[in-house]
């Protein structure tokens, strides 16, 4: 069987984040990818210039026209930009139950520009996670949604990872990536358990749509495994890769995209 992924989330002209990355990933891991846009935006590896929200009409027409004739089996959710578009997204999933959502809780850009408006966060905190099944939060992300401080070691990042779970949505990957040790350590909570996963940093700059590429391969990869703890092995594994190989490129001066197709070339 051959698996279809959906990306709603906003541009990446220089191909690293947003749309471009998760569509290069969805091939990567064998997934057919579709897309919904929400927003156009003028970015590079330097930072963001520009960006241009998509109307909320236009972004539930393209889901309309996407999942009334493609069968989903997963989705990942990016960039909303705004607390029109979430409301959007959260009447649609309703409107069209997909297997496995994952939500990638995109505040950010690597370059610290913000991508999402301030006053979308609590709609994104009551209305949109409890409507999907992981969310992928980095420890600033977690802070902003929870309004508290940033998570400095594992304990609290845990405690903030449970909270989280409380919010609704049946699965939190929290990302320790923010923290100052040797390894990165994530952690996976759901009713279930707890379990951690450890990566050797890599020493790049070539850190560019790391986020978006983690959850659009965990988006990919969850359909074709059982539960949440071997997808999470799954994906960590590829983007490992793809970090390792990310100094093969040569994209832009500033932070550089990972390399999503490190098995071919």
């Amino acid at each position: 069987m051959r698996y279809n992924a959906l990306s709603i989330a906003g541009t990446d002209p220089s191909g690293g984040a947003g749309i471009q990355a998760d569509l290069k990933t969805f091939s990567a891991l064998g997934v057919y990818g579709t897309t919904v846009m929400t927003a156009l935006v003028a970015q590079n590896t330097c930072g963001v210039h520009s960006v241009y929200d998509l109307s909320p009409d236009f972004v539930a027409a393209q889901l309309d026209a996407v999942l009334s004739d493609v069968r989903i089996d997963s989705a990942k959710i990016g960039m909303l930009s705004n607390a029109s578009i979430i409301d959007v997204v959260c009447d649609k999933l309703q409107q069209y139950p997909i297997p496995f959502v994952v939500l990638d809780t995109v505040m950010l850009a690597k370059s610290g520009d913000p991508l999402l408006q301030p006053d979308a966060i609590d709609k994104m905190f009551t209305q949109l996670l409890p409507r999907v099944d992981l969310i992928t939060p980095n420890l600033p992300e977690a802070a902003a949604l929870l309004g508290c401080d940033i998570a400095t070691d594992e304990t609290t990042m845990k405690q903030q990872g449970e909270a989280l779970l409380h919010q609704g949505c049946q699965a939190v990957l929290m990302k320790g990536g923010h923290l100052s040790e040797k390894e990165s350590p994530d952690w996976l909570l759901t009713q279930d358990g707890q379990w951690r996963f450890t990566s050797p940093r890599i020493n790049t700059k070539n850190t560019h749509g790391t986020g978006c590429t983690l959850s659009a391969a965990l988006a990919a990869i969850r359909p074709q495994v059982s539960d949440w703890q071997s997808c999470v092995k799954q994906a960590k594994a590829y983007l490992q890769q793809a970090l390792e190989q990310a100094d093969s490129l040569e994209v832009g001066q500033g932070f550089g995209p990972v390399h999503h197709f490190h098995r071919w070339w």
